[in-house]
């Protein structure tokens, strides 16, 4: 008959372990997508948090003296997983916004789809360029990096022992606006710049034949342009994916390094 006893100190250990891992898991990309299973989500939960559990030794008694000192610390725990799982999340919106300017540039700005994953109104092309993303996450291990680093975040940020700095988080958000905004238009460039030139050329049309009527053939001549650079451009996603993931690895460790 196995008989598996545990103290009391290391069932606390364990649920606070559990409760930075379930928050990084419920707020990270791909597994905090709507369609993916809660089953699946608590039961990747709860056996990282238990490997975690048998690795991180020795562990010391959490020291608390009332319930409200120990609900705090559930709360910094739970904050702390929501932060590193949110670091990653946050970059991954950036082909969102990518795709919004493709389509506004293209003209299908108004042509919107609810997307399941997130359930809010998103456009044609950033709704493509989040599943390949998605896709180069899985297929390139990216997801072994993220459990890495949760796993690295308990030897950095012992349990019971995370300290918020606000000033650092702070800076590490206003860094990460700039780089949304860069990284964007990075992505966006070869349609950004062919329809430019498009532009360019229908100018000078209106000017040669003003009896030609530029805004009707503008409009397809752009929805037509735009998907043929898109779709010509469709190499470049695995550069596009590189970018995302760099800067993923950046805010990681930056939201780290402000909760240490």
């Amino acid at each position: 008959m196995i008989q598996y006893a545990f103290s009391v100190y290391d069932l606390e250990y364990f649920l606070l372990i559990l409760v930075r891992v379930s928050c990084f898991v419920f707020s990270a990309p791909f597994f905090s997508m709507k369609n993916t299973p809660a089953r699946v989500r608590i039961g990747l939960s709860f056996f990282t948090a238990l490997l975690l559990y048998q690795a991180l030794t020795p562990r010391a008694a959490i020291e608390y003296s009332t319930v409200i000192d120990f609900a705090i610390i559930v709360m910094k725990e739970a904050v702390a997983g929501l932060l590193i799982g949110l670091a990653a999340t946050i970059c991954s919106t950036i082909v969102n916004f990518a795709g919004s300017i493709a389509d506004m540039e293209t003209g299908l700005s108004m042509v919107t789809l609810m997307d399941p994953t997130t359930r809010e109104n998103t456009s044609i092309t950033g709704v493509l360029y989040q599943y390949v993303l998605m896709l180069l996450l899985i297929a390139t291990g990216m997801y072994r990096y993220l459990f890495g680093a949760l796993a690295d975040t308990f030897v950095l940020i012992p349990v019971n022992g995370v300290v918020f700095r606000g000033a650092s988080l702070v800076d590490s958000m206003l860094e990460f606006l700039g780089d949304y905004v860069i990284i964007g238009f990075r992505i966006v460039l070869p349609v950004f710049c062919a329809i430019l030139l498009l532009n360019a050329v229908l100018g000078i049309l209106a000017k040669v034949s003003p009896q030609m009527n530029m805004f009707a053939v503008g409009i397809q001549l752009k929805i037509l342009v735009g998907l043929s650079v898109i779709f010509f451009t469709a190499g470049i996603l695995p550069g596009i994916g590189d970018f995302i993931f760099d800067e993923m690895k950046r805010m990681i460790v930056s939201f780290v390094e402000g909760m240490r």
